[in-house]
């Protein structure tokens, strides 16, 4: 690596972070307003139609060659797009059967099994302080959004295969792009179809499920057009910044960043739609934000500490190669 490629990989960085917790934030709003405010409940057809809409957008700057498509496995990306779909259903029905509470639960869960899950599988090594500022960062975000804690069987299982599916395809969605050297681009746009599907499919089951009303039946006013059609677009950006994000640093890091996101909606909420907010809120976030900053600090010393050991390795590879050289050189002599 040069050294000028060093500012613009952090950029890039920084740039994903930053596309993903704006966009996500505004979706969160503009759904909000729109489940809420104009009665559209929909939530699972909903992201289905997002779905759709990202994959055309994509196949639009394909056209105009703002990427390229490269050739994925068939079946792995059909398998992956159908992963995630089913996980977002999971998420959805977990949601309807558990109370919030539990829901957030649920969410805060998928920190610590893709941990495991990349330590039993991948053979990834976190050390104790990234597990201190995660513990950190889960606590905070646990006294800010959890409420209350009704348990039931079925609302359980929905919540486990929610938590199992959703580690899964994110994990997936970093190693896929690292294995087979796609970009997340050309990942999102070869998946987004089977996702599409899938939730497409589903979708109005899985919301007459929730709400026990029909989203063909329902009544649509220029305004909820409007907030359907706001709310698909700004789909885009989110569905791109997700697999961008995941593949330039860690699904454990994407999911940071979505707790930051938890944070900065409770806080939108109370500013911009007046959501009932109290001491414990404010102090949750404040935790939460201690726990992001110690995993932010103690991540980039680690980086750092990892370049340096690649940088002082490398004269003694050089050397090594030098020798075996020679060595091979006066054999041949």
């Amino acid at each position: 690596m040069k050294m000028g490629e060093i500012p613009g990989a952090q950029l890039g960085v920084i740039g994903a972070l930053f596309l993903s917790v704006a966009s996500s934030v505004s979706i969160v709003i503009c759904n909000k307003a729109l489940m809420s405010n104009l009665g559209f409940p929909f939530a699972t057809t909903l992201t289905s139609w997002h779905l759709i809409v990202t994959y055309c957008s994509l196949h639009v700057a394909l056209r105009l060659n703002f990427f390229e498509n490269k050739p994925i496995d068939m079946k792995t990306i059909m398998l992956f797009g159908i992963l995630n779909g089913i996980s977002v259903g999971f998420l959805n029905l977990s949601l309807g059967f558990n109370s919030i509470g539990f829901y957030q639960m649920t969410k805060l869960a998928i920190i610590p099994f893709t941990v495991l899950l990349e330590t039993i599988f991948l053979k990834k090594q976190f050390s104790q302080k990234i597990k201190l500022s995660l513990f950190v960062l889960l606590l905070g975000v646990g006294i800010a959004s959890i409420t209350d804690l009704q348990l039931n069987f079925v609302g359980s299982i929905l919540s486990l295969l929610a938590i199992l599916t959703t580690c899964v395809g994110q994990i997936l969605t970093n190693t896929i792009q690292k294995r087979l050297n796609v970009s997340s681009t050309q990942l999102l746009y070869q998946s987004a179809p089977f996702q599409a599907a899938v939730l497409f499919v589903s979708g109005p089951f899985v919301d007459q499920c929730l709400t026990k009303q029909n989203v063909f039946a329902h009544k649509y006013s220029t305004v909820v057009l409007a907030f359907i059609l706001l709310s698909c677009v700004i789909a885009v950006f989110v569905n791109f910044s997700t697999f961008l994000v995941i593949g330039k640093t860690s699904p454990v890091t994407y999911q940071v960043l979505g707790h930051l996101k938890t944070c900065l909606v409770l806080a939108f909420g109370y500013t911009l739609l007046h959501d009932p907010f109290n001491a414990r809120n404010i102090l949750g976030i404040l935790i939460a934000i201690i726990g992001m900053g110690l995993y932010s600090y103690f991540c980039t010393n680690e980086s750092k500490k990892k370049q340096g050991g690649d940088v002082s390795s490398m004269p003694q590879v050089l050397m090594i190669k030098k020798n075996r050289s020679a060595l091979s050189s006066s054999s041949c002599s």
